[in-house]
């Protein structure tokens, strides 16, 4: 009877093993323009205090949304994009300066040649007042108004990559989170395996020195202690790293110490409505929607490199006063039109459409590849979520019937009847199954929130993980 249980445990151990290997944080993807180291750090605010700083999910969420360094980068970019979107409207416009000048000048007549009988050989000093505006303006322009247009496709891109920032570092930062209480799980469940090994090890040695079980029965337990106080040291060391992770994200000084107030949330997600959420991707993803911006604005460099082949019309006009003084003065005005038109600039011209070309070529293609990798990631995600919750389905059972194998072993060894070579195997089928538990519910949770990022809603991300908001 015994056996068979063990051999159902390992069994159930084994195929969790094969299928839900403990691996570390997933691999997050990146806005454009920002590398995944990005959404890894943050600008600290704060000092470090005694007292461990309380977080909730929310907070940690909440906090990395206000201090993340990818969130920074974004606005900074945002800001560049703005800029840039100013300065190309200038073109477009009048350009108007004003200028004020005071001239005084004295001429030595012998030095240019003149030397004449009853005339002083200096003259002056004498001197001017001028002042004066002038006024330049490309009336027709055609090359600089698509570049303006290309810009403000740009700008909205840059917004857009902003907001889609944000999505990844709630993503990445929950991720985070969810490992630092995935790490905590696995703590308690090695603190509970050493408590079960100290317990089995005094009853070993108690039979030892009672002569009723053999010396190899009490060095199999020590080796078992042991074995089990090496993975408790390796697991708080974890725990620690990844909460030095954590706190690095949310823009805590990296020597605070910080306590998690949520546990591991597991309700099972039941809506895989597969073409539902594609379409909500498609209509609600930020990256997607940049690139469709990026792509109107390589096709607008496009335009303009086409347009820079056509005349342009551009005006000046320059007016002011001018005399010994501003009461002794009279106005002047210079009026001008000019026509451009490029005549020999061929290969120039065609130099700049062809790679204005290559660069929507270049934007199109990415952004087809952006549409099926979306597609793809709610696929993904739809697939690691239905998994996952079998495979915690799977994990509970087993550390059920590894608990029982192991106490029926435990109860065999305490009456004699076997020696605690079954003790010990069934103490590593537990360490095991509980191993498997904290992992897929960790998968678990984390598919659910790259499905909420891969449909556009991680904002949403309570309602995808089952928490009370």
């Amino acid at each position: 009877m015994i056996s068979n249980r063990i051999a159902v445990a390992g069994l159930c151990a084994g195929l969790l093993l094969a299928v839900c290997s403990p691996v570390p944080a997933q691999q997050m993807p990146t806005a454009p323009g920002l590398t995944a180291d990005s959404f890894n750090g943050s600008i600290t605010k704060g000092a470090v205090t005694a007292v461990p700083v309380a977080l909730s999910l929310d907070d940690a969420i909440h906090r990395g949304l206000n201090a993340n360094l990818g969130i920074i980068l974004s606005g900074t970019q945002t800001e560049a994009a703005r800029g840039q979107q100013v300065a190309q409207l200038q073109a477009l416009l009048p350009v108007v300066d004003a200028s004020a000048r005071e001239t005084v000048s004295q001429t030595y007549l012998p030095a240019m040649g003149f030397r004449l009988h009853g005339i002083p050989p200096t003259l002056g000093p004498f001197g001017f007042i001028d002042v004066r505006a002038s006024l330049k303006w490309s009336l027709a322009d055609l090359s600089s108004l698509q570049k303006y247009i290309a810009a403000r496709h740009n700008f909205a891109a840059a917004k857009l990559t902003a907001e889609d920032a944000r999505e990844l570092v709630i993503l990445t930062v929950g991720n985070a989170y969810l490992l630092v209480v995935s790490d905590q799980g696995r703590v308690s469940a090695v603190e509970a395996e050493a408590a079960t090994a100290k317990v089995s090890l005094d009853q070993a040695v108690a039979n030892h020195q009672a002569g009723t079980a053999p010396l190899l029965d009490e060095l199999r337990a020590r080796v078992d202690a042991q074995s089990i106080a090496q993975q408790l040291i390796v697991a708080k060391n974890n725990l620690e790293k990844d909460k030095l992770a954590l706190v690095r994200m949310i823009g805590l000084p990296v020597a605070q110490s910080i306590k998690l107030t949520d546990n591991t949330p597991y309700t099972a997600f039941d809506d895989l409505d597969v073409d539902a959420m594609i379409k909500q991707a498609e209509e609600k993803r930020k990256d997607l929607a940049a690139l469709v911006e990026q792509l109107a604005a390589a096709r607008a460099v496009r335009k303009a490199a086409t347009a820079e082949r056509l005349p342009v019309l551009a005006a000046a006009v320059d007016y002011g006063v001018i005399g010994v003084t501003l009461n002794q003065s009279h106005g002047t005005v210079d009026a001008a039109g000019q026509l451009s038109v490029p005549l020999f600039r061929e290969f120039g011209l065609r130099g700049d459409a062809e790679m204005a070309q290559a660069q929507v070529d270049n934007v199109q293609a990415q952004l087809n590849d952006k549409q099926m990798r979306v597609e793809s990631e709610v696929r993904d995600a739809l697939l690691d979520i239905a998994a996952a919750q079998k495979m915690v389905e799977v994990a509970r059972s087993s550390v059920e019937l590894a608990n029982e194998v192991l106490s029926e072993a435990q109860q065999r060894y305490a009456n004699g009847v076997s020696d605690n070579l079954a003790v010990s195997q069934a103490q590593q089928s537990v360490a095991q199954a509980n191993d498997r538990l904290v992992v897929s519910l960790y998968r678990h949770n984390v598919a659910k929130l790259s499905l909420a990022r891969a449909v556009g809603a991680a904002g949403d991300y309570t309602k995808y993980l089952g928490q009370a908001k």
